[in-house]
């Protein structure tokens, strides 16, 4: 009979917590399409900068090392 009620209390205990975030997703500022097409550039055009910065630096350094090493 424990087990039972133990699983009625999880049981219960889920439910509750889905009726929450249920609740929570209602409150969240979605994007629009075009803000969220838009926050998509950005973070690729930030990414290919900073790639562009680091293999640069790579370059740089593997050429300094190669003079003075090799």
């Amino acid at each position: 009979m424990k087990i039972l009620k133990g699983f009625e209390q999880g049981f219960k205990r889920i439910i509750g917590y889905l009726k929450d975030v249920r609740l929570e997703m209602r409150k969240v500022s979605w994007p629009t399409k075009r803000e969220t097409f838009r926050y998509t550039l950005i973070v690729i055009f930030v990414s290919l900068i900073v790639a562009i910065f680091l293999g640069a630096l790579d370059f740089i350094f593997i050429t300094l090392l190669n003079r003075f090493v090799l």
